[in-house]
């Protein structure tokens, strides 16, 4: 008991109180538990939804997740998207698990926000690396939803269980589940592309990572656009140099233009973008723990104003 409540006179009580302060007490351990992390830690949001009380018989309900995609005029994206909530809702029920587009679908990042209103959420961009939609856009977007109380959690990339996703999608599509013959085989990681060097960085360990994963096969990173080299000439390159088993892994979130034509480049194996593949799901559910937790990659671009703003 706090210091206030033991200075309190003592009353006698009712002989049925017994189970109301049980139940208050029950409602106080499970509102302090419900800003605890797994680790024991407790999580630092300075600020809880509005609901009942503190001793109330609800407790505190946690931030909604808001994955936010970049939108594609490809229909599968936004169903593959969806698909991937669910399995992130499967993972954790009870969770607020919504959905906000940059561009192209609907609903729109400002439209997904707006319908939080005053409450918590975590941003977790469905994006694969640091560039202009993570620095500035989803930003912007909390910038401009003054009412809400918001974090944005790192970009998915680079991670192991990316990493995880992209090996298995490759042998989804018939790479060979043991090691491959480093000699001659060779995979292309074809990446939408940035011109914010960050961005590249990022992808550039995501393909040694995956290198170490498909036990040293080389992997070199392409881009669909704004930077070099493109797929086809990283294909032809390495046809060139003697590789005569090339694949290209689709470093994109969901179906659309580009994942198309780097699939289109592939001589041989083509993976299927990341979409709903388990390890994408867990990977959401880490990096809102991450952000709830302020336990976040040294990459990690933006808390909003209202909390505290990180480089």
């Amino acid at each position: 008991m706090t210091e206030s409540a033991s200075a309190q006179p003592r009353e006698s009580l009712p002989l049925d109180s017994t189970a109301q302060l049980l139940t208050r007490i029950t409602a106080q351990l499970g509102a302090q538990l419900s800003h605890v992390s797994l680790n024991g830690t407790r999580r630092p949001m300075h600020h809880r939804t509005g609901g009942p009380a503190p001793g109330s018989a609800t407790t505190t309900r946690a931030p909604a997740l808001v994955a936010v995609a970049h939108g594609s005029r490809d229909p599968q994206a936004l169903r593959t998207a969806m698909r991937l909530l669910d399995r992130v809702r499967e993972l954790r029920p009870g969770l607020d698990v919504r959905l906000g587009h940059i561009e192209l679908n609907e609903p729109l990042l400002p439209s997904a926000l707006a319908g939080l209103g005053s409450g918590d959420a975590v941003l977790v961009p469905l994006l694969l690396g640091r560039g202009h939609h993570v620095k500035r856009d989803i930003p912007a977007a909390v910038a401009a939803a003054p009412a809400l109380r918001a974090v944005i959690a790192a970009p998915l990339g680079p991670h192991p269980l990316l990493v995880e996703a992209l090996y298995g999608r490759l042998v989804e599509a018939g790479w060979p589940a043991g090691e491959a013959d480093s000699r001659s085989s060779a995979v292309v990681l074809a990446a939408a592309g940035s011109r914010d060097p960050d961005s590249a960085a990022d992808t550039r360990r995501t393909a040694r990572m995956l290198s170490e994963r498909l036990g040293g096969v080389s992997v070199v990173p392409a881009y669909a656009s704004a930077t070099t080299p493109t797929v086809p000439v990283a294909v032809r390159t390495l046809a060139a140099r003697g590789r005569n088993r090339v694949a290209v892994a689709s470093y994109f979130t969901a179906p659309g233009r580009f994942a198309t034509a780097a699939a289109a480049a592939a001589p041989g194996t083509a993976a299927a973008p990341l979409g709903a593949h388990p390890a994408m799901a867990r990977l959401l559910l880490h990096r809102y723990d991450q952000a709830l937790a302020g336990v976040l990659p040294a990459h990690e671009v933006a808390r909003n104003d209202h909390l505290l703003a990180s480089a």
